[in-house]
C-alpha cells in the first residue's frame, strides 16, 4: 500500500514524520501527504474524510497551513453519523476560530443538533459552541442554550451552562436571558452543574448590575446555605481530595460570594459566620486545603467591614509565612500589602515574621517581604525595624544590596525622627554598602549635615572612625571628604563634643592623610579626586603647618591625563602660590544648604510621596517641611516634536560643592537651568556665597531668580574688593574653564554683578508696537492681567507684563508664578515685585517677562501658567492655559 494513500493510518503517518532526521525531510513528508488529502478533497471521498481530517488536525498542530481542510470539517459536521460528527465537530475546534468567514455556514448545523433527540450530539455541538462562539453565532442560538440550561441530563445542563458563559461574554446584553436559568441551577445536587452554575453567576455579576443585585437578593442565603452543606458534608469518595470535600466548589463559591459581598453590608453580615467557619475549620495541611484558605482570606478583605473576621484572616496569613512552601508564603506577602490599607495594626503584630522573610534564602520572597516591610513602618517602629534591617545588610547577598540599601535609605529619610539618628544610620548604610547607594543619597547626607551646625563636630569624627575601617564604600569617602574639608579643624581641636562619644585624637597630618588615600586609591573616580582637591585647598589654609604638604599633593595632578583633575591641579597651585592674602576669604566654609529647596530639585529620585492638589505640605524626614515640589515635566506637550537634550560643559563645576545637579535641571519655564557658569562658576567653586542661578540662554545677561531676592550675591563679591584686576559683569559663554583661569592669574579690586534695574530698563524698552491688555486668567479670588510690548526691530520678542490682584479678604504670602511654553517658544521671567498680594485689591504684584517665538508668524503664542501661594498657612495651587494672545504675538 502507498504509504501515502488516502487509506493510510494516522499512525503510520506519524511514524513516518518521526522517522525524518531533517526539517526539510518532515516538510517533504507533510507536502506529499496534504497533497494526498486535496485529493481525496476533490475526489469528494467520504470513505476516508475522517481520517484524513484526524491527518489534517496532526499536521495543523505540527504548525503547516490546512485552511483547505476547513470544508471538510463542515461536512463531516452535516453527516448524520455520530462518528463524523466527533472529527467533524473537533476538526472545526482545532482548524478554524471565530474569525473564520466560513464559520458562518456551520451555524445552521449546529442549531440541528442542539435540537438533536441523541444527547451525545447534542454535547458535542455544545463543546463546539463554547469553544468558538462567536457574536453572531451567540445571538441566534441564545435561545436553544438557554433551554438546554433545563435538560434532563446533567452532562448537557453542565455543558450548557459552560457555553452560556461563552455567550454573556461575548454578547453581554443577552446576560438577562441568562439570569433565572443561571439562578435554579444554583439548588443542583450535581456537583459538576452546580460549578459550572456557580462559575456562570459569576461572570452573569461581572457582566450585569441587573445580574448582581437580583443574586444580592434572592440567591446569598441559598449561597450560604448550599456552601454550609459543602463543608459539613461527610466523606464522599467521588469528590474528596486530601480529606478536604471538592475544594474546587468551595473556591468558587468563595469568589461569588466575595462578588456579592463587596460594597454591600446586607450580604456581607449574611456570609459572615459561613467565612468564619471556613477559615476555622479547613486543614491547612494540604494545598488543597491552602487554596481554600487563601480564597476566603481574599473574600474577608473584600466585603464589608468586619475587624474580627479581617484579624483571624490576617492570622491566617502571618501562618501561610511559616509554611515551608515558597509559593504559599509569596501569595500571603503579595495578600499582607493588600491589607494593610485595610488593618494595618493587625498586620503589624506579624513583624517578625515578615522580617524573617527579609532573610529568606528565595529572591523573589525577600523582595516582596522588603516592599511589605517598608510599607509597614512608621515613627513608632522606625528605629526597630531600622534597626534590624541594618543588621540584616551585614550579612546580606550582593545582588541583594542594592534593593536592601534603597529600602533602608528610603526609609530613614522618610521618617527619621532627628538628625543624628538619621547621620548614624546613614553613616552605618554608607558603610556597609556605600558602593549601592544612590549618588541622590549621599548627596542628601551633606544637606541634612550642613543643616546642623550642632552636629558638625561629631559627624565629622564618626566620619574619619568609618573611613578608617570601610575606606573602600566610595559614597561613604566623598561624604567623608567633604566634611574633612569644611570641618577638619573641628575633627582635630574635639569641638563639639557629645556625651556619647569617646574622645579621639587626630592630627593636622591625619586629616590630610585621609585625602591623600582617597586620590591615590585606584578604585577612587574622578568625581572623589575632584572633592578631595577641593577640600584639600580648604586645608592648606586652615592647617598652614601643612600647606606645602597639600600643595605638594595638588602639583601632582598638573601633568595628568584628566582634564579636569588637571585643570583644577592648575588653578589651585596658583591660589596657594599667588593669593596667599585672599586665600582664607576665598575657602571659606560653604554656607547652609536649603534643604527644601535641594529637595524639590530632585523630586522624583526619592520615594514617591503624597501630593495633593490642594497643595499641602509635605514632611521632610528631619522634620523640615516644604512646598510640595511641581512635577518636572512637560507641561504643555503642545508639540510631539523630541525636546533637545541641554547639554553643558559646567556640569562639573557644581559639583565640586556637593557632587549634585550633574544633569540640567528642568524647569516650569519650558527650558533647562545649565550649572553655572563664569562668575558664579568662580563663587562656587571658592565657596564663597550663593550667586543667582543663571539661564540656558548663553546671550541672556545673569538675572536673578523670580523666587530670589537679587541681592543676595552682592555681599560675597564685595569681599572681593582687593583683588587685582578687572572681572566681566556679564556672562557670555557657559564654558567656564577658561573665565577661570583669567581670574586667577589676575583679579582687580572691583567687582560688580549685573544690576537688576539694569536689566528691566532693557526689558521696558517698549518704543515698538504695543498691543492691548487681556485678562489672562481669573478665577474666584486672583485676577491676571497680561500687557505687551515689542522692542523695535524684533517682531520675534515680545515683552509681557503681567499684573496679579487678589480679590478676596485674605493676604496671600509666598507668592511665585511659573510658566511654561512650548518648545520653539523661549522665555525669560524677571523676579516678582512682590512675594505678598495685598487682600481686597488694595494693591498689585507685577512681573515682567520675555518670550521669544522662534517661527513668529507660522505657530502663535500659547503658555501654561502655575501661581502658588499661601492663605492662612496653606499651600494654594491654581493653573490654567492661556492660548488666545493678541495677534502679531
Amino acid at each position: 500500500m502507498n504509504p501515502f494513500s488516502s487509506g493510510t493510518r494516522l499512525r503510520d503517518m506519524i511514524r513516518a514524520i518521526r522517522a525524518c532526521k531533517t526539517a526539510a525531510e518532515e516538510r517533504a513528508v507533510v507536502r506529499k501527504e496534504c497533497a494526498t488529502i486535496r485529493a481525496a478533497v476533490s475526489e469528494n471521498d467520504q470513505d476516508y474524510r475522517h481520517r484524513n481530517l484526524a491527518k489534517l488536525m496532526f499536521i495543523h498542530m505540527l504548525g503547516y497551513p490546512t485552511h483547505f481542510g476547513q470544508m471538510e470539517c463542515l461536512k463531516s459536521i452535516a453527516s448524520a453519523g455520530f462518528p463524523e460528527k466527533r472529527i467533524g465537530y473537533l476538526g472545526l475546534m482545532l482548524l478554524l476560530d471565530e474569525r473564520q468567514e466560513v464559520l458562518m455556514l456551520v451555524t445552521n448545523s449546529l442549531k440541528q443538533d442542539l435540537n438533536h433527540t441523541n444527547q451525545y450530539i447534542v454535547g458535542l455541538a455544545l463543546c463546539a459552541l463554547g469553544n468558538i462562539c462567536s457574536a453572531e453565532m451567540a445571538r441566534d442560538l441564545a435561545p436553544e442554550v438557554e433551554r438546554l440550561l433545563q435538560f434532563r441530563d446533567p452532562n448537557i445542563r453542565k455543558k450548557a451552562a459552560l457555553c452560556s458563559i461563552r455567550i454573556i461574554k461575548k454578547v453581554p446584553d443577552l446576560a438577562e436571558n441568562f439570569i433565572s436559568p443561571a439562578a435554579a441551577l444554583l439548588k443542583e445536587k450535581h456537583h459538576g452543574v452546580l460549578i459550572t452554575g456557580v462559575q456562570l453567576c459569576t461572570d452573569l455579576c461581572k457582566v450585569s448590575t441587573e445580574a448582581l443585585d437580583y443574586f444580592r437578593k434572592r440567591c446569598t442565603e441559598g449561597l450560604v446555605k448550599v456552601l454550609k452543606d459543602v463543608v459539613n458534608s461527610p466523606y464522599s469518595p467521588e469528590y474528596d481530595m486530601s480529606g478536604i470535600t471538592d475544594p474546587f466548589l468551595h473556591i468558587r463559591f468563595l469568589r461569588l460570594l466575595r462578588i456579592l459581598g463587596q460594597g454591600d453590608a446586607d450580604a456581607s453580615d449574611c456570609m459572615n459566620d459561613i467565612l468564619a467557619q471556613v477559615a476555622t475549620k479547613t486543614e491547612p495541611n494540604k494545598n488543597a486545603g491552602n487554596a481554600i484558605l487563601y480564597e476566603c482570606v481574599e473574600t474577608i478583605m473584600s466585603i464589608e467591614d468586619n475587624s474580627g473576621l479581617r484579624v483571624l484572616a490576617i492570622n491566617i496569613l502571618g501562618r501561610f509565612l511559616s509554611n515551608r512552601d515558597n509559593n504559599i508564603r509569596y501569595v500571603a506577602l503579595n495578600m499582607l500589602m493588600k491589607a494593610i490599607a485595610v488593618d494595618a495594626q493587625a498586620v503589624q503584630r506579624h513583624r517578625a515574621t515578615i522580617l524573617e522573610c527579609v532573610k529568606d534564602s528565595d529572591a523573589s520572597i525577600r523582595k516582596r517581604a522588603l516592599e511589605l516591610i517598608f510599607l509597614l513602618v512608621n515613627e513608632s517602629n522606625v528605629k526597630p525595624l531600622t534597626k534590624e534591617l541594618i543588621d540584616y545588610l551585614e550579612v546580606s547577598d550582593q545582588e541583594f544590596k542594592e534593593d536592601l540599601t534603597a529600602k533602608i535609605c528610603s526609609i530613614v529619610e522618610k521618617f527619621s525622627p532627628e538628625k543624628q539618628w538619621y547621620i548614624d544610620q546613614m553613616l552605618k548604610v554608607l558603610s556597609e554598602a556605600g558602593n549601592f547607594v544612590k549618588d541622590e543619597v549621599w548627596h542628601a547626607l551633606i544637606v541634612v549635615i550642613s543643616n546642623a551646625p550642632d552636629l558638625h563636630g561629631y559627624t565629622v569624627r564618626a566620619l574619619y572612625r568609618a573611613v578608617q575601617t570601610s575606606g573602600e564604600q566610595e559614597s561613604l569617602v566623598r561624604v567623608a571628604v567633604w566634611c574633612i574639608g569644611e570641618y577638619g579643624e573641628m575633627l582635630v581641636n574635639n569641638v563639639g563634643m557629645l556625651n556619647i562619644e569617646e574622645p579621639i585624637t587626630v592630627t593636622e597630618s591625619d586629616a590630610v592623610d585621609v585625602l591623600e588615600i582617597a586620590m591615590k586609591r585606584h578604585t577612587s573616580d574622578i568625581t572623589t579626586r575632584a572633592m578631595s582637591l577641593i577640600a584639600l585647598l580648604k586645608l592648606s589654609s586652615r592647617f598652614p603647618s601643612c600647606s606645602q604638604r597639600v600643595k605638594e599633593i595638588i602639583v601632582q595632578h598638573k601633568g595628568g591625563l584628566v582634564l579636569e583633575l588637571q585643570q583644577r591641579s592648575i588653578e589651585f597651585n596658583s591660589i596657594i602660590e599667588r593669593h596667599q592674602n585672599i586665600r582664607p576669604a576665598l575657602v571659606e566654609r560653604m554656607p547652609v544648604l536649603d534643604e527644601a529647596t535641594y529637595s524639590g530639585k530632585r523630586a522624583g529620585s526619592l520615594p514617591p510621596t503624597v501630593s495633593t492638589s490642594t497643595g499641602s505640605s509635605l514632611n521632610l524626614p528631619n522634620g523640615v517641611a516644604k512646598p510640595p515640589a511641581a512635577p518636572l515635566v512637560d507641561l504643555l506637550d503642545l508639540t510631539s516634536d523630541d525636546a533637545p537634550a541641554p547639554s553643558s560643559s559646567d556640569g562639573d563645576f557644581l559639583q565640586d560643592l556637593l557632587g549634585v545637579d550633574l544633569a540640567p535641571i528642568p524647569s516650569l519655564s519650558g527650558t533647562s537651568q545649565a550649572p553655572p557658569s563664569g562668575t558664579d562658576v568662580l563663587l562656587d567653586l571658592l565657596s564663597i556665597g550663593t550667586p543667582p542661578p543663571v539661564q540656558t540662554n548663553p546671550s541672556t545677561p545673569i538675572i536673578s531668580s523670580p523666587s530670589q531676592n537679587s541681592q543676595t550675591s552682592v555681599a560675597p563679591l564685595e569681599r572681593l574688593s582687593s583683588l587685582s584686576s578687572p572681572l566681566s559683569t556679564q556672562v557670555s559663554s557657559p564654558a567656564g574653564a577658561s573665565p577661570i583661569v583669567d581670574l586667577l592669574d589676575g583679579l582687580s579690586p572691583s567687582l560688580s554683578m549685573p544690576d537688576n534695574k539694569a536689566q528691566e530698563s532693557n526689558f521696558s524698552d517698549n518704543n515698538g508696537l504695543v498691543y492691548p491688555s487681556i485678562v489672562a486668567f481669573q478665577s474666584g479670588s486672583l485676577k491676571m492681567m497680561f500687557s505687551f510690548s515689542k522692542p523695535p526691530g524684533n517682531p520675534q520678542t515680545t515683552i509681557i507684563q503681567a499684573t496679579f490682584t487678589n480679590m478676596s479678604s485674605n493676604v496671600y504670602t509666598d507668592f511665585i508664578f511659573q510658566a511654561a511654553v512650548p518648545k520653539f517658544v523661549q522665555l525669560h521671567l524677571d523676579p516678582a515685585s512682590s512675594n505678598s498680594l495685598p487682600a481686597s485689591g488694595n494693591g498689585s504684584v507685577t512681573q515682567k517677562f520675555r518670550v521669544t517665538n522662534s517661527q513668529h508668524g507660522q505657530k502663535p503664542l500659547a503658555m501654561r501658567i502655575r501661581i502658588a501661594y499661601k492663605v492662612n498657612g496653606q499651600d494654594v495651587l491654581e493653573q490654567g492655559q492661556i492660548n488666545k494672545f493678541p495677534a502679531g504675538l
